[in-house]
């Protein structure tokens, strides 16, 4: 089975587009969102629209939480809560509907992999923790035993990969890899609208359950619209001009 595996849509409706275009020379069978589908962009109706009826299941990201009233966000800073505070007046009542019943966690065994697709860290999944650097891998050894063999995370915008085994930890910085028996995976996939590993083109995945074949892929897309409809907006002007750069 092919899964497209992709997260942090962040309402940019350009890059969503031309991922999903992509997928479909990719001979797909399910779609899978890791969460933010809101926050920072400009079109939070039309990617939910998207991705609300293709996807198998999506998870709950953190901007997803905050305009959906399941997560206080006062300590956002101003910018990140006027877009918030904005997208959640205008979603329908559809999309808020499916934003609030996403789950946290969703844990699936496919073919012989036993699959945890969360937002950010698995463990404590409502707390939205990052894991894009060796050190915050480390931390996870003390529960080696918890964690599934493949965890696919969004949350920190950076394509991170990293094999654990019991006593140690490995970053994988091959594009394509696959998956070996006796380790378990923390497998950042990217961001869709809002990269930020200096490369300015959107970021999504594939898994293949059959060969256990992971691949990371980029697309280029129309930077200069979506950042054109921040601008209109009157969202915070960094939260466009930081597309053209990818951090």
């Amino acid at each position: 089975m092919r899964l497209a595996i992709f997260s942090d849509v962040h309402a940019n409706f350009e890059a969503l587009t031309r991922v999903l275009d992509a997928y479909k020379n990719e001979n797909i069978d399910k779609y899978i969102c890791l969460g933010d589908v809101v926050g920072y962009g400009a079109s939070p109706n039309r990617c939910c629209d998207l991705v609300r009826p293709l996807v198998d299941f999506s998870i709950m990201g953190n901007h997803d939480a905050a305009v959906c009233g399941k997560m206080d966000y006062n300590y956002y800073y101003e910018a990140c809560r006027f877009v918030l505070d904005l997208h959640s007046s205008q979603l329908s009542k559809q999309n808020q509907k499916w934003l609030q019943q996403n789950p946290f966690i969703h844990n699936q065994k496919i073919d012989d992999f036993d699959i945890c697709f969360s937002h950010g860290a698995p463990l404590e999944p409502k707390a939205f923790d990052y894991v894009f650097s060796l050190e915050q891998a480390y931390r996870l050894l003390p529960e080696f035993s918890s964690l599934n063999q493949i965890n696919f995370i969004g949350h920190s915008h950076l394509c991170k990969a990293f094999a654990l085994e019991k006593n140690d930890v490995h970053e994988i910085v091959a594009q394509e890899f696959k998956i070996r028996s006796g380790m378990k995976y923390i497998i950042g996939v990217g961001s869709v609208g809002q990269p930020r590993d200096y490369d300015n083109r959107a970021a999504y995945t594939i898994f293949d359950t059959k060969t256990g074949n992971f691949t990371y892929k980029r697309i280029e897309y129309d930077i200069e619209q979506a950042a054109m409809k921040i601008f209109k907006a009157k969202i915070d002007r960094n939260f466009a001009n930081r597309l053209f750069v990818g951090v």
